[in-house]
């Protein structure tokens, strides 16, 4: 049996190498060990948030994202009854409604989101990809959302955010949800700008972002 760190390394390694095979092996080998799995979700992050900069850069195309993407999909769904347990025994820390916006096609970094806050205690209603403002409200109201969490990639389709936050104020609904806004073209002083509760930068960011906004932590 090899050791933590070798096997957190190889996790975030095949991520990273496109390895959607391998890694399956690799995270029933982390799980057999009996290692930490949210430590074994860490590194899988990490290896997409290298792939994410890799794509940035240019280095890799959407393709090669897709296929690390699914590389880490596969380790999760060998660490996903460790991980349900451990939501079995702690309550949820909030429902969230998550989802890119209208005429945003591009997932792969909400989908990472809605892992993470997941793994961190909430409770995620996923509504995909270039969900239409309004069905993202009733849905919101539907389940007695917390937290409505958006992400657009592209600047042309960021504007939705703004026109999803007016509907609420429209609709009298703007005290009832917190509203956490990121992706690729989304700023922090964005968010400010149209009005949002939080923003965050990534994955790891927004678990922290939404349990402060709900005040589960200071």
């Amino acid at each position: 049996m090899r050791d933590q760190k070798e096997l957190l390394e190889e996790l975030k390694e095949f991520v990273v190498e496109m390895e959607d095979d391998d890694i399956i092996e690799t995270a029933k080998e982390y799980v057999e060990g009996g290692y930490d799995v949210n430590e074994g979700v860490d590194a899988l992050v990490d290896g997409m948030t290298e792939v994410g900069q890799l794509f940035a850069e240019e280095e890799y195309y959407v393709t090669d994202v897709l296929i690390s993407a699914d590389a880490m999909n596969n380790a999760m769904e060998v660490f996903e009854p460790l991980l349900m347990d451990q939501k079995k025994e702690g309550s949820s820390l909030g429902k969230i409604v998550i989802s890119t916006v209208k005429g945003d096609t591009h997932d792969i970094g909400k989908n990472l989101v809605a892992t993470m806050l997941e793994v961190g205690g909430f409770e995620i209603i996923d509504l995909g990809r270039d969900t239409p403002s309004q069905e993202i409200i009733d849905k919101a109201v539907e389940v007695d959302a917390d937290i409505i969490a958006l992400s657009a990639l592209m600047t042309t389709t960021m504007t939705e955010m703004k026109n999803l936050i007016d509907l609420l104020k429209d609709q009298g609904l703007r005290d009832r949800f917190k509203v956490m806004i990121g992706g690729g073209a989304v700023t922090a002083s964005y968010a400010d700008e149209i009005g949002a509760d939080a923003y965050s930068k990534d994955a790891n960011e927004a678990v922290i972002v939404a349990k402060q906004i709900l005040g589960h932590q200071s």
